[in-house]
């Protein structure tokens, strides 16, 4: 860990650093705890930067930074207490960036938010608070005066992503592709559909507006109490379609299963956390959204999980280069459980747009 502890540095932070561990479970970047000595000052969040995935470090603190500072104005002009847990903070390096490069890996350091934890599965009580936050979020980034970047081009772009997943299927590098060929031609029968988006954009029905791209119960910190402090892991927030961010939600908490469920059995839309979610995202957004907006919202959950089932399953064609795996067939487990959970969403998408209605 000297090296670390060298890292840590090169950063303007308070106290003296005692110990740095490995903490969170992302699939993307390498996260550490960085505690302090003194119960006086902040610990801290050290994450390295997967360059590979985020090209324009610049860009993406810049980002990350707007938003935030945003959000903190916005919490001030509400009076809202307790602050320094309901908004994340960023520390410059000792050069006056908001990162670090030590030659060969970036680097950025966060105040560690006190007193706050982390679910990988929601109740609908959670699901409700959580809904709330998300359309929150996205309300107070309406009128951020700054231009955001898109820190993965194309990041929730489907055409462009079927464009990826058919040049995958063309090379089949990995040798992969007798045995998927099944899954790859229910997704392709899909493809025009999962498209309305970025035509409605381009015929400017759909705007884009700003978006975190990566809405997972586990991107929510709480509070002791339960109740939600505030949306972390920023590097997607870019400007996206609303539907992504409630579709994401519901795809990742809304399942009955775990995202790689061996057991297909277990993979199911649940209702409940959707209804809950629904609610909440729908008291705190409606002042925003516009009609075409609201209705496709059931859509969203049907696009970010048809999505997420091509993300997958392009890197099992691929050979894994994207996430990581714990298993050589990782990929392909979360190819089906994705395809599944898609599945039981179009099942009940008119059931899911009926409620959705009935909230407006």
């Amino acid at each position: 860990m000297n090296n670390l502890h060298d890292i840590v540095s090169h950063f303007s932070i308070d106290g003296t650093v005692d110990v740095i561990e490995p903490m969170g479970a992302g699939l993307i970047n390498d996260t550490y705890r960085v505690a302090t000595v003194s119960s006086d000052t902040d610990d801290y969040v050290l994450q390295r930067i997967n360059h590979s995935i985020f090209k324009d470090v610049d860009l993406l603190q810049r980002n990350v930074v707007n938003v935030t500072e945003h959000i903190r104005k916005k919490l001030q002009e509400r009076g809202e207490t307790d602050i320094k847990r309901k908004a994340l903070r960023f520390i410059p390096a000792k050069d006056g960036k908001m990162y670090y490069f030590d030659g060969e890996s970036y680097w950025r350091i966060s105040v560690l938010i006190p007193k706050s934890k982390t679910f990988e599965t929601v109740n609908p009580e959670f699901a409700y608070y959580t809904g709330k936050a998300f359309g929150d979020f996205q309300s107070m980034l309406v009128d951020i005066p700054q231009q955001l970047g898109e820190t993965i081009p194309k990041f929730h772009n489907m055409e462009f992503r079927l464009e990826t997943f058919k040049k995958s299927i063309k090379d089949n590098k990995a040798g992969r592709l007798e045995k998927a060929q099944w899954l790859v031609d229910e997704l392709l029968v899909r493809a025009d559909e999962m498209c309305k988006a970025e035509r409605l954009h381009r015929e400017g029905i759909l705007p884009k507006r700003i978006t975190h791209c990566d809405t997972k119960v586990n991107n929510m910190l709480f509070d002791e109490n339960g109740k939600v402090l505030c949306v972390i892991d920023l590097d997607t927030t870019m400007p996206g379609y609303v539907l992504s961010d409630f579709g994401d939600f519901i795809r990742t908490a809304g399942n009955t299963g775990a995202e790689d469920d061996a057991n297909l059995d277990n993979v199911n839309l649940n209702m409940d956390i959707f209804k809950s979610f629904a609610k909440g995202y729908i008291e705190s957004a409606k002042s925003f959204l516009l009609p075409v907006e609201v209705e496709n919202l059931p859509y969203g959950a049907k696009l970010l999980t048809y999505m997420q089932t091509v993300r997958f399953l392009t890197d099992y064609l691929d050979g894994d280069c994207y996430y990581k795996i714990k298993f050589p067939e990782h990929n392909w487990q979360r190819s089906l459980a994705q395809f599944k959970l898609l599945q039981s969403i179009e099942a009940h998408e008119a059931e899911m747009l009926d409620y959705i209605n009935g909230l407006m």
